[in-house]
């Protein structure tokens, strides 16, 4: 299942040096929304190997702009509190999964 985050909770999980899937995106961005359903099945299939989080970057401006977010939905995935990859815009289950398995 996929959480979502404000700021401090994200803060908290990165200190737990785990692998987090971070989709930050907003409830008006259409591609945003495509991308939920695809978000909520892949956490479902990496349960156990990584934490999926959704940060809303209206709520959130001060975490989009410590990340550089200028487009959404983007998708970044750290390891142990640093950022490992980054993907922007909405791409189909298999290749958010392709992308997603390089980093676990």
């Amino acid at each position: 299942m996929v959480q979502v985050f404000d700021g401090a909770a994200f803060r908290a999980a990165m200190q737990e040096k785990k692998t987090l899937v971070v989709d930050f995106y907003a409830d008006w961005c259409g591609p945003c929304r495509m991308l939920s359903p695809v978000m909520e099945k892949l956490s479902s299939l990496y349960e156990g190997q990584a934490e999926f989080v959704k940060i809303n970057v209206d709520d959130n401006p001060d975490l989009a702009r410590e990340y550089g977010i200028m487009s959404i939905p983007c998708v970044m995935v750290f390891k142990d509190g640093a950022l490992a990859g980054k993907n922007v815009g909405f791409v189909p289950q298999s290749a958010m999964q392709e992308f997603i398995q390089k980093y676990l």
